[in-house]
């Protein structure tokens, strides 16, 4: 087991964890606002495939957290340090995706009828309202992990990591209930 025990000069990322919040937010609401193109591709490349890719990134960024619980459990904090920067820069790479299918492409209508509809709105309903959270929850995270104040990191990661999780396993799951409707 490895564990690190260099000493850290805490930083003060609060003005980082809520300009990257509000700007996040700002930029994910505002695609809802922007002309969408009729012929569903970007520079030729057809952007139908970023919902599929959206999902399998959803899917790696669940089993990395997964990863990254597994080795915190075990102690092994350099392991679990990269592992979230790997979950972090995945989930990066799907945001940009996400911002780009969403911004170009008209949205898909759910199709389902009865149980199914309802079972589908509470499942992209919670995964939007977690998504929103997660963002600055994930950010005070990592904050208190890069300054190694310990104890504030394990009580808002209680949170920040099942919430994740969960919206990992939802974006796939939101995916998979829609696809036949594209």
């Amino acid at each position: 087991m490895k564990t690190e025990k260099k000493k850290v000069v805490p930083r003060n990322y609060n003005r980082y964890v809520w300009g990257i919040t509000i700007l996040a937010v700002i930029i994910i609401l505002g695609t809802n606002y922007l002309p969408r193109s009729t012929s569903n591709t970007l520079f030729g490349i057809d952007l139908t495939v970023l919902p599929l890719f959206n999902a399998i990134i959803n899917g790696i960024t669940f089993f990395i957290l997964v990863a990254a619980l597994v080795m915190i459990k075990r102690k092994n904090i350099t392991a679990h340090r990269r592992l979230i920067y790997v979950a972090f820069t995945f989930t990066f790479i799907f945001l940009i995706s996400y911002l780009t299918y969403h911004s170009m492409v008209a949205s898909t209508t759910f199709g389902g009828e009865g149980f199914i509809r309802s079972f589908y709105y509470f499942i992209l309903i919670t995964h939007i309202v977690l998504a929103a959270a997660l963002i600055p929850l994930a950010l005070i995270s990592l904050a208190r992990g890069l300054n190694m104040d310990v104890e504030k990191h394990r009580k808002i990661a209680r949170w920040t990591m099942p919430i994740w999780l969960y919206v990992s396993a939802t974006g796939v799951l939101v995916y998979i209930l829609v696809s036949p409707y594209y």
